[in-house]
């Protein structure tokens, strides 16, 4: 699958390549807007050493070129994460390359918060930017 159904309920995306690939082919013409900010606020994957949930926020706030990421494709990609052992750091490179590669925006700067567990919070940024030129 590459596109999501037009309505009804989400399929359950069956890896983050999946859900890269969604993000991709869901993205949205741009209109003339500066920046565009997004916050999931239920974000969830796996501890890669315990397997134990790690709950979480994850916010992208970029600035477009000619293309939007789509809400509903997003929350698919987001949702492709559930049951996938990463580090809060490797989520925030990983996210922040899906979304160049899915859009290709100006810049990008992906914030993953991994709310407190064992009494650390951790807090992962990671940013790109497009190639200056000239």
């Amino acid at each position: 699958m590459t596109r999501l159904p037009a309505g009804g309920p989400l399929p359950r995306p069956r890896d983050p390549e999946e859900g890269r690939e969604v993000l991709r082919a869901e993205a949205i013409p741009a209109p003339q807007v500066q920046r565009v900010v997004l916050r999931a606020l239920e974000f969830t994957s796996l501890c890669p050493k315990t397997g134990q949930p790690d709950f979480g926020r994850v916010t992208i706030d970029y600035v477009p070129d000619e293309l939007l990421l789509e809400s509903k494709a997003l929350k698919f990609y987001l949702w492709s994460f559930r049951d996938e052992g990463e580090f809060c750091e490797t989520l925030a490179a990983r996210i922040a390359d899906d979304v160049v590669y899915a859009v290709a925006p100006i810049c990008v700067c992906v914030e993953v918060e991994q709310y407190v567990r064992g009494g650390i919070e951790i807090v992962a940024t990671a940013e790109r930017r497009e190639p200056a030129t000239g």
